[in-house]
């Protein structure tokens, strides 16, 4: 049987043609997974807004009487700086005294100078200088994030039982967000006055996320606005100023809380 013989141009094209279909194959296969959706990267959770730590600060003041202590912080208000009173240990179990704490001076010598400058103008009488890593009564230092949770839980149980003292002019006073604003202030955290501010700057968590120290809001007038905020301390529970002619007690987060529960946010 005789040979058949074939044009080169007829070899090539039947070599080429399984080559070029399988190229066709490829490039159909990657426009088509251009065209889909990229796959969904797990968003990590936002980073916590560290609040600014405080620097030194002044302690003056040893008052049997809440409202002692209340008007010499407001008096150091007035002169621009940012007091607030807390209880510390007296002689004997029955008794509380009240000491004060303010102004953030970037060095030791700054605050004793302004101190000794108060003193002599007789605002103040005995001092003593605190460092930004003292607490204001515990006994260990926060070197951890439980560590400092705890003295923020432990500080604003302190409070508890004391009035509801209110300066009238929003920017003084022991209301709901001046007792958030001591506490963290009396752990070295620097947090702003109003319950707006502060719902403004944490990071908002879930119920279910909040932690000790933790902040809870709360809207309580007809506006639906953030009006009220507590210090969360665990198993459902806040340390709050409820209202004037009201002391400095523990709730449970639910009833008229619950309800009227705006959201958590955290600052650690």
């Amino acid at each position: 049987m005789a040979e058949r013989s074939y044009p080169s141009s007829a070899l090539s094209g039947w070599f080429l043609r399984p080559i070029l279909a399988a190229c066709c194959w490829a490039l159909l296969a990657l426009l088509a997974g251009c065209a889909r959706h990229p796959a969904a990267v797990p968003q990590a959770p936002p980073l916590v807004q560290a609040l600014p730590r405080l620097g030194f600060t002044i302690q003056a003041g040893a008052f049997a009487q809440p409202e002692n202590a209340h008007r010499l912080a407001e008096s150091l208000r007035a002169r621009g700086l940012d007091a607030v009173f807390f209880t510390a240990p007296a002689q004997t179990s029955e008794q509380k005294l009240y000491r004060v704490r303010f102004g953030d001076f970037p060095t030791r010598e700054a605050a004793l100078a302004r101190a000794v400058a108060l003193r002599d103008a007789g605002v103040i009488q005995h001092f003593i200088i605190v460092a930004p890593q003292e607490p204001p009564l515990l006994r260990a230092r926060p070197e951890d994030e439980d560590s400092l949770r705890a003295n923020l839980v432990e500080t604003a149980s302190n409070y508890l039982g004391v009035p509801y003292l209110w300066g009238g002019t929003g920017e003084a006073g022991f209301d709901c967000s001046g007792l958030a604003m001591a506490v963290y202030q009396l752990n070295g955290l620097r947090l702003p006055r109003s319950s707006r501010e502060q719902y403004a700057q944490g990071t908002p968590v879930t119920l279910g996320e909040a932690r000790k120290g933790d902040l809870l809001f709360f809207a309580t007038g007809k506006s639906g606005a953030v009006s009220h905020v507590g210090i969360y301390v665990g198993g459902g529970s806040f340390i709050h100023a409820p209202k004037h002619g009201r002391s400095i007690s523990k709730e449970k987060l639910a009833g008229y809380y619950r309800e009227h529960l705006v959201g958590a946010r955290t600052y650690i």
